[in-house]
């Protein structure tokens, strides 16, 4: 029996409730990060104490924990660094990940057992700098998202380092970890966890004579989010440790959604099962996730116009999100629930869940928790109950049916 190691699915959890959802939804491994030394300021994060909970949850699954320490660090941050490095090795972190090699100097000095992956946000983008990397007994490198197919192939084949590459979600329109907009114009440190997303700002233009250029839409700099999934069988194929999902400060619904899809077709592929119409579905699902157009972005070429947005973008929020399961009384077939978004009577919907298959059905009569027949569900993180002949699950999520 020959034995194949699956590529790694690696999600985003930017607090307990998303760790939890990550994993069910067939995440192999999270990254988190804790309330210093870590970027995403604006995520909820985790206390030291909630990182040993997160830790001991997840090797309780056999999944894997990383938790990021790399932020650009000013003297400021020093002081109490060692300490927190030695918390993180007594909780038993498979990895920390990082952009300051001072730290790789230290975890060697001080003897801590912490192994140690290169941050995207040392942009990482070719076969020597992986080198380095790994006679420093670095473990694994995370890409820069601006590399191609060819590229990663040959940083690969030349160094027989782990990479890890990222599968999904946010671009940044600078080389990722070296734009300084942010602190240009609002004082927050892109590079230390306080991006205010200035490329996604809209801006007039001016002409030579500084003439404001009349337009119906104004100037963006912003780049159309990751979308790798037409590409993941290849990414598999020619050696790529570890697929990224980006989204510490996403929804659960998005966690969940992403990670499913994800799960779903690496399954199928390995499985011999991944036709085109699955590829076809599974787009359609993370296009409606999501309120911007994604793409695969340098995998095949530089990216061109199409790849960005200039002159305006259509953002309009997702409200296919329409319930979370809390029960199912299989002897009564009835299903309680937590309501996220208005639905009524008649409407075609759908349910995903780790341990079923996905099924679409039409809403039948809807109740409150009094049992109270009700014309729609309209109150988000009401309870509602209704029939529901097919057995589900606890967080199983029912949204707007996609197709």
């Amino acid at each position: 029996m020959i034995f194949i190691k699956k590529v790694e699915l690696l999600a985003p959890a930017g607090s307990f409730e998303k760790l939890k959802f990550a994993y069910l939804y067939g995440a192999d491994a999270c990254y988190i990060g804790g309330r210093d030394y870590s970027l995403r300021a604006n995520a909820t994060n985790f206390s030291l104490e909630e990182i040993k909970k997160a830790s001991d949850y997840a090797h309780h699954l056999n999944k894997k924990i990383y938790v990021t320490v790399n932020i650009v660090f000013h003297n400021k941050d020093l002081p109490q660094l060692l300490s927190y490095l030695r918390r993180l090795a007594e909780y038993k972190i498979d990895a920390i990940i990082i952009s300051d090699p001072f730290i790789i100097d230290i975890v060697k000095k001080e003897k801590i057992n912490l192994k140690i992956h290169i941050s995207t946000q040392a942009s990482t983008l070719n076969y020597e700098t992986v080198l380095f990397w790994k006679s420093l007994g670095v473990e694994r490198v995370v890409l820069g998202r601006e590399l191609s197919k060819r590229e990663i192939k040959e940083i690969i084949d030349k160094t027989g380092m782990e990479v890890e590459t990222f599968v999904h979600g946010a671009m940044c329109s600078s080389y990722s970890g070296r734009c300084v907009l942010s602190n240009y114009f609002t004082n927050r440190d892109a590079n230390r966890g306080g991006c205010a997303q200035i490329c996604r700002w809209e801006f007039p233009l001016y002409d030579l004579a500084k003439e404001e250029i009349k337009s119906t839409t104004k100037f963006t700099a912003s780049s159309k989010d990751l979308m790798m999934l037409e590409v993941v069988r290849e990414m598999i194929d020619i050696g790529i440790t570890s697929l990224k999902v980006e989204g510490r400060m996403r929804s659960n619904y998005y966690i969940a959604t992403v990670i499913n899809t994800y799960r779903s077709l690496i399954d199928d592929y390995y499985a011999q099962k991944l036709t085109d119409e699955k590829l076809t579905y599974y787009k359609k699902v993370l296009d409606r996730v999501a309120n911007r157009e994604a793409t695969v972005q340098f995998w095949n070429q530089l990216p061109t116009v199409n790849e960005q947005y200039y002159l305006g973008r259509n953002e309009i929020s997702n409200q296919d999100f329409l319930a979370i399961v809390k029960e199912y009384d299989e002897k009564a077939k009835i299903v309680t629930v937590t309501e996220r978004n208005y639905f009524k009577k008649g409407d075609r919907a759908e349910i995903f869940g780790p341990n079923i298959e996905t099924f679409s059905f039409t809403i039948p009569d809807i109740y409150d928790d009094k049992g109270n027949l009700l014309d729609s569900a309209r109150h988000p993180e009401q309870i509602i109950k209704f029939k529901l002949s097919k057995k589900v699950y606890e967080n199983d999520i029912i949204r707007v049916k996609i197709c």
